[in-house]
């Protein structure tokens, strides 16, 4: 019987490599299409945003602590932005300069919103009164650092009896004057005495960092010279004259000096007792200029 038993033959499949690998791969699909999706509605957006749009989106991100103004860095006229151009413009006129041409651009408008645009416009007089105020600050702002400059001076102490800084209507005024027993030049001569020369060379080294133009004005007291054919007219403007001289010697730059002239005894310190000493003075003046207006400025 044994010899009859059915043979039973079993068959095993054997399954070689990964089968199902799960979705990883849907997921990096996804990214991609993802990615092309966002250049493609970046294009998009780019083709219809319009110039101003694209400007106030990239004022939006850009960062808050950046700067476009001229101020000028820490130092012995930290604060006060010069232009480089010389004697004949204002700290503050590349600054004018730009707002002037952005009213322009706003003002001209673009397309129909020209004429919605205008009425907005500032008036002549608000625009003459921003560049007065913008003007003012500046000059304020050099009186202040010149007024530092000079107070650092070692031996200011001493000369500050001879220095009075004021504003008068031409601009900065640094008068040097004379005091009871401590005259600037000696006797009735342009001469001026050593304590003389090295005030105005300190003088010259604080203004030569200012833009300005410079007057320079000599002035007596009522006492005539003593000298025959020698008027106090003569005495003030060749004391003025030396004083130029010594700017110049001391790096003031020729250029920058506008007007030399002598004063005589016509416009004393102290009217009412015109022969005191301090009314023998020189007056420099760092000339206080309108800010120099683009040739295009009609509104």
């Amino acid at each position: 019987m044994s010899g009859n038993k059915p043979v039973v033959i079993k068959k095993v499949k054997k399954v070689i490599g990964g089968g199902h690998h799960g979705g990883a791969w849907k997921v990096a699909y996804a990214d991609f299409v993802t990615a092309m999706m966002a250049f493609f509605l970046l294009m998009w957006l780019i083709n219809t945003t319009s110039p101003e749009q694209k400007r106030g989106i990239a004022d939006y991100f850009a960062p808050a602590s950046v700067s476009r103004s001229s101020q000028g860095s820490d130092g012995l006229l930290g604060g006060t932005a010069f232009q480089e151009d010389g004697a004949r413009a204002s700290g503050s006129n590349r600054q004018i300069d730009e707002e002037l041409s952005e009213t322009r651009r706003t003002k001209s408008g673009a397309g129909t919103d020209g004429e919605a645009t205008a009425a907005n416009e500032p008036s002549e007089e608000a625009l003459a009164q921003a560049l007065a105020n913008r003007k003012d600050a500046a000059t304020r702002s050099a009186e202040t650092s010149l007024r530092q400059a000079l107070q650092a001076m070692p031996d200011f102490a001493e000369l500050s009896k001879h220095v009075i800084v004021d504003q008068t209507p031409e601009g900065i005024r640094i008068q040097l004057i004379d005091q009871d027993n401590r005259a600037m030049f000696s006797g009735s001569s342009a001469d001026p005495l050593p304590r003389t020369e090295h005030l105005l060379e300190t003088v010259a080294k604080v203004v030569s960092q200012l833009p300005n133009r410079i007057t320079i004005a000599g002035h007596t007291d009522s006492t005539p010279p003593g000298r025959s054919g020698y008027s106090n007219w003569d005495l003030s403007a060749d004391r003025a004259n030396a004083s130029r001289r010594i700017l110049e010697k001391a790096g003031l730059d020729a250029d920058r000096i506008y007007q030399v002239s002598g004063k005589g005894d016509r416009e004393p310190l102290y009217p009412d007792d015109p022969d005191l000493p301090a009314n023998r003075r020189l007056s420099i003046v760092l000339l206080d200029e309108a800010p120099v207006m683009p040739e295009d400025h009609g509104l």
